[in-house]
């Protein structure tokens, strides 16, 4: 019989493949940037939050915080990487205002990872009471940034299209959701449990919406209109 830990790493390592491909997915936007030498109307918003996140998970996987989670540790490293290099592109050809803000939000984030590590450092002094301070911060940090489709998933519902609503996306975030939620079930951890959990039974909503207004969503080709039938990332 297959070991549970054994098995809970090949889910692990699978979480990783997914998430990597999530974390990957902006690449083609900053190839954009590159090309033009502008970020246009492009926000640092997404890549400021994700790089928190990324940040946040990493500390919380470390041994001292909660053991036995190298996985988590080792793509939310990965990430981390990714963002910098998404936020320097992204410094490099915005003008002087987004610049300013690039600097702000990483500063004040910087900032608080710093007071979060203090504080779990000197006031937690065993792995449960470090894990469930530090994981309650994540679970609301990804909560967060999961709960984000929400306003497409709306207007998706109020324009009944789903144009600005990529399906593959929607599919990646179903995946990714439901294999860090079985990773976290198989050795019981809730801090990663709970926003996973959340975050795969959005996935589901958005890809019930995809399919109720997919084949109502009008795409123009020429000097006609036709029914969308699929959309990319």
């Amino acid at each position: 019989m297959v070991h549970t830990e054994t098995i809970r790493t090949i889910v692990g390592v699978i979480g990783n493949v997914i998430s990597f491909g999530l974390f990957a997915s902006p690449i083609p936007t900053f190839v954009k940037i590159l090309k033009e030498k502008s970020v246009g109307e492009f926000k640092p918003d997404p890549y400021l939050a994700t790089t928190l996140n990324c940040m946040m998970w990493v500390f919380y996987g470390l041994p001292f915080v909660h053991p036995d989670s190298i996985l988590v540790v080792t793509i939310n490293s990965i990430g981390l990487v990714m963002e910098a290099a998404y936020l320097t592109i992204f410094f490099t050809y915005a003008p002087w205002n987004k610049r300013k803000k690039v600097i702000f939000v990483l500063l004040i984030e910087i900032i608080f990872m710093a007071l979060v590590i203090f504080i779990t450092v000197q006031f937690f002094h065993t792995h449960s009471r470090r894990s469930m301070f530090v994981g309650i911060l994540c679970c609301i940090f990804g909560i967060i940034m999961y709960g984000s489709p929400l306003t497409i998933m709306g207007r998706v519902i109020r324009t009944r299209s789903v144009k600005y609503m990529p399906f593959l996306l929607s599919l990646a975030n179903f995946a990714n959701g439901l294999v860090w939620s079985i990773y976290a079930l198989l050795h019981f951890d809730p801090y990663v449990l709970v926003p996973n959990g959340l975050g795969f039974l959005l996935a589901v909503a958005q890809i019930v919406l995809y399919v109720t207004y997919c084949r109502a969503t009008p795409r123009e080709d020429g000097n006609r209109t036709e029914v969308e039938l699929s959309q990319t990332a």
